[in-house]
């Protein structure tokens, strides 16, 4: 049994294209979407109606709901304003009453019991927590805290654009915290190991790994004795031509509609970095707040005074056919 994994593709339609090419060489039994199908790149809609057409099983992540909550009492503080949040109401207008209703019904969490197959859970984030990721650097007893509620031994989560492949693997005598976990299982013996492998596929549309490829997983059943939890994973990755994506940028009105976040969206496209999280910490490093002081006035500071521009500028396709 082979499934393919795909999450992270953010509106990337020409990324996705390439990984669906790749997938027809590949042949998986079924394809799964794990979570954030739209927002930062301009093809959000096209996304959408893509995957309805092949029928995938899709699981809903945070940047649906951005879309869903907005103008609702679930919304964000302040995401009435247009110039911080200029680039989700750029994406409501482009998105039609039947493509917001699709994600409306998608679930948060799934677990596939499949034939001769042990139990996988997926969801984008944590159960119950969209908006909260596994991270390379988490120390094991830090992601065994935080999945003290799974029970499924094969765990695959999304939402860091980053890929992972993990054995967890949490021993009582050590990892003491975790027996106090308020939802841990507590009809398990205080003495048992308990493991899991998680996976993360990587982002299709907007990785943060430095390679700016359209990334995803298989995931091929196997005897336990040759990885835990029955799935072996194995990442793969695409060169796509980014600069029709990029241009987009400025053909589709999403740059000038959503100012600061679309141009930081534009350049992780660029750099496959997290370009939204380096202004962030720059920002605080300077005691600044970009949601308190201005996002425009901390954001010329930014580009002024960080250098960041100039990296930017040079990683840019855009500008190497231009320059060149």
């Amino acid at each position: 049994m082979k499934l393919a994994i795909l999450a992270d593709i953010h509106g990337n339609l020409p990324a996705l294209e390439a990984v669906v090419q790749e997938l027809e060489r590949l042949q998986p039994d079924y394809v799964v979407v794990n979570g954030d199908l739209i927002n930062g790149v301009p093809f959000s809609a096209e996304v959408i109606d893509h995957i309805r057409r092949l029928d995938w099983v899709v699981v809903r992540g945070n940047h649906e709901f951005y879309l869903l909550d907005l103008g609702t009492p679930r919304a964000a503080p302040g995401s009435d304003d247009a110039e911080r949040w200029g680039q989700l109401h750029w994406l409501c207008a482009h998105i039609t009453p039947a493509q917001a209703a699709y994600l409306a019904m998608l679930p948060d969490d799934r677990t596939f019991y499949l034939p001769g197959a042990q139990p996988l859970r997926i969801t984008h984030g944590l159960p119950g927590r969209n908006r909260v990721g596994i991270y390379r650097s988490q120390p094991d007893e830090k992601v065994a805290q935080e999945l003290a509620e799974v029970r499924e031994a094969t765990f695959v989560t999304a939402h860091t654009h980053v890929q992972i492949d993990r054995q967890i693997q949490w021993l009582p005598e050590v990892n003491g915290e975790l027996s106090t976990h308020p939802h841990s299982d507590m009809h398990r013996p205080a003495d048992v190991v308990r493991r899991w492998h998680v996976i993360n596929p990587g982002s299709v549309g907007l990785p943060l790994n430095q390679r700016t490829t359209a990334q995803f997983a298989m995931l091929e059943t196997v005897d336990d004795a040759v990885e835990y939890g029955g799935w072996r994973a194995q990442h793969h990755e695409v060169v796509y031509d980014r600069r029709p994506v990029l241009e987009a940028f400025s053909t589709s009105g999403m740059l000038a509609a959503g100012g600061v976040i679309s141009t930081l969206f534009y350049w992780e496209l660029v750099t496959a970095e997290p370009e939204i999280i380096y202004f962030y910490r720059w920002a605080y490093a300077q005691e600044l707040d970009p949601d308190r002081d201005g996002f425009q006035a901390v954001f010329r500071r930014y580009v002024s005074e960080s250098g960041r521009a100039e990296v930017i500028r040079q990683a840019d396709p855009l500008h190497a056919d231009w320059a060149g």
